[in-house]
């Protein structure tokens, strides 16, 4: 179908790429440089919801006639929020907290249109459950994934099977982009995307 607009991711996360190439539409990467909110009196989907909005706005105003696909990543374990580590040793700080717990994913997504006057956010939450993690394996997982970069100072798609337990809900959504969620939502804005 060629009269849906050009679609733009607005992220430079390399797993958020994936898995939009996963549904099999033609797409742009141009990643926003707005800055994320941080906000400890919000709850971790609202800050996911505002920071995925504003990723999307700040592309889409540079690219009115395209759809651009804002997403933002955090997790939580009781009510405080985890982003991404600023050093090796808060990422190892945050896994001995999430060591043998259940914690919460959430993702926010926001769809924008500029040119048709139509936007679209959710969130989407899921739950994961760590094993027991010794010290050793926080090291070992350090050392093993580029662990700076994720939401949680953890990948799940990396090496996930030293640190998982068990997981409720979507694992795209874990990684970043929940596909269960966003194909659907593709498909009424007229786009095609591959059933997976």
């Amino acid at each position: 179908m060629n009269s849906v607009p050009p679609l733009i991711l607005a992220s430079a996360s390399p797993r958020r790429l994936e898995l939009l190439k996963s549904l099999g539409l033609e797409f742009s990467v141009i990643t926003s440089t707005v800055a994320e909110l941080h906000d400890e009196t919000l709850a971790a989907g609202d800050i996911c919801r505002i920071n995925a909005e504003r990723k999307a706005t700040e592309i889409a105003e540079l690219n009115p006639e395209a759809v651009v696909i804002g997403a933002d990543t955090l997790v939580t374990l009781d009510g405080r929020i985890f982003g991404k580590p600023k050093s090796p040793e808060d990422a190892r700080e945050i896994l001995a907290r999430l060591s043998g717990k259940e914690h919460q994913v959430a993702t926010g997504l926001c769809l924008l249109h500029r040119a048709g006057e139509r936007r679209e956010s959710f969130v989407d939450y899921t739950r994961v459950k760590f094993k027991p993690l010794t010290p050793e394996t926080i090291k070992d997982y350090i050392r093993a994934v580029p662990v700076l970069d994720k939401a949680g100072a953890y990948g799940i798609q990396e090496r996930g099977e030293l640190l998982v337990e068990e997981i409720s809900g979507s694992f795209s959504n874990v990684m970043g982009l929940p596909i269960e969620k966003l194909a659907p939502a593709l498909k009424l804005w007229g786009y095609s995307p591959r059933s997976r």
